[in-house]
């Protein structure tokens, strides 16, 4: 466009170099304001956070949408870190309970949303696939709730030899941590100390059969073990006939949730439930939806709890812990809390440690350094590093739990009790444990 002269001036000279150039200053006078704005936006840290919201484990993720969003509006103001304050942009995926989609999601996160951090929890089958991403695209990781031998050895890890892991870094109970509370909870009741266990052939199954089996014999316990069967597993009358051929009064293991229910239906019409003291699976019982789809047989399953509203600890994220976050959590969305809810934002609670202790958070090496010697305390209780049993590992504690019928006028129909607090003694112990059947 050619400007005309001004009456008032001399005439201008409209060559086309100086049309250029005062298209030029134009263009950049314009931008100006963008620019300004710009740098005075706040940088962003992109945290991913892989969970499984759906599928067969999705009981595990239920409390995650809302853990999500409330660390979202607790950090709407940003972080500051460094001297630097950051806007925080949390970037929630669905595994669908499948292995291979959390993969595609975390490399998805990785490669194209170029996330800063990220974070994964719940079961081998989620949190594996993940951190193996991570670990081969140099992203830093940290996870929880899945024992940590699942975690370590079934990425690859050996015993005795070092650590091949440099991004990935996991917090959660062990075997240790399980024999604790096994051996403190089943000591409540009298037994015949015979366990039948059921160890399918996953993650999970087989690091509790090398790890924990052994503990639980040198405790004086006889463990019936009919052999490692197959996820999906419909008919468990071979289990059932040995366990009732051998007596056992106790019952635990590390089946799914659905294959445990269809188990314990059986187990049922096969006449072996009535002659257990105790029914204490891992990985089943874990939340309300487990025990109401058992109905008349969910009552009285016992479990561990690595998180429930006695522990005592609060978030330094979010600045709830205990039974305010359950309050919280219950009046947002008319539902049961599950011990998944404080594990979860421990979780964030631990990555948001890490992230402020590098001092740099969009330096990975950094961050990933402050992960190996993260020492802080989350909804859970104290995550320490430095005293991990093996390097790239913290523990953390379970405790057990007991399902039993709320008292009349509650607002849900269950309850969930601590019966023992052998892994943290400031867990306060709610009830005494009672006889399966």
């Amino acid at each position: 466009m050619t400007r005309k002269p001004d009456s008032a001036s001399p005439a201008v000279d409209t060559s086309r170099r100086q049309v250029v150039a005062l298209a030029g200053a134009g263009a950049a006078g314009a931008l100006l304001p963008a620019v300004a704005a710009r740098a005075a936006a706040k940088p962003t840290l992109k945290i991913g956070f892989i969970s499984p919201l759906t599928g067969p484990l999705a009981g595990f993720g239920e409390t995650d949408p809302f853990v999500v969003d409330l660390v979202r509006k607790k950090t709407a103001g940003g972080v500051k870190i460094g001297g630097t304050t950051y806007a925080i942009e949390m970037l929630e995926r669905d595994t669908q309970s499948d292995p291979s989609r959390a993969s595609q999601m975390a490399k998805d996160l990785i490669n194209n949303h170029k996330i800063d951090l990220m974070l994964a929890t719940s079961t081998p089958e989620v949190v594996n696939p993940v951190a193996d991403a991570c670990e081969a695209a140099g992203m830093p990781c940290l996870s929880t709730v899945v024992p940590w031998e699942s975690w370590y050895f079934g990425r690859g890890a050996k015993p005795g030899e070092p650590s091949p892991f440099k991004w990935t870094y996991h917090f959660s109970f062990g075997t240790e941590q399980f024999a604790q509370m096994y051996i403190s909870t089943w000591g409540l009741i009298p037994t015949n100390k015979k366990v039948g266990v059921l160890y399918p052939n996953d993650a999970d199954g087989n690091a509790l059969r090398t790890h924990l089996v052994p503990e639980l014999k040198k405790a004086g316990y006889t463990i019936v073990d009919p052999g490692a069967y197959q996820d999906g597993t419909t008919d468990y009358s071979a289990q059932i006939s040995r366990f009732k051929a051998e007596g056992v009064q106790i019952i635990t293991g590390a089946p799914l949730p659905n294959d445990f229910i269809t188990f314990l239906r059986q187990a049922a019409q096969q006449g072996l439930v009535h002659r257990l003291k105790i029914c204490m699976p891992a990985k089943f019982g874990l939340f309300p939806s487990d025990i109401e789809a058992l109905g008349e047989l969910g009552y009285k399953v016992a479990s561990g709890a690595y998180w429930s509203p006695a522990f005592p600890y609060v978030s330094p994220v979010v600045g709830l812990g205990g039974q305010a976050l359950v309050d919280a959590y219950e009046k947002a969305t008319g539902k049961q809390w599950t011990q998944q809810l404080g594990a979860s934002l421990s979780l964030v609670d631990a990555g948001f440690a890490a992230l402020k202790n590098s001092g740099a958070p969009k330096d990975k090496a950094k961050v990933a350094a402050a992960m190996k010697v993260l020492d802080t305390v989350t909804t859970v209780g104290r995550i320490n590093f430095p005293k991990g049993p093996v390097p790239n590992v913290a523990t953390a504690p379970i405790i057990g739990s007991q399902w039993v019928k709320s008292k009349p006028g509650s607002r849900f129909k269950l309850s969930f009790p601590t019966v023992e607090h052998a892994c943290d003694p400031k867990v306060a112990i709610q009830a005494k444990l009672l006889p399966y059947a």
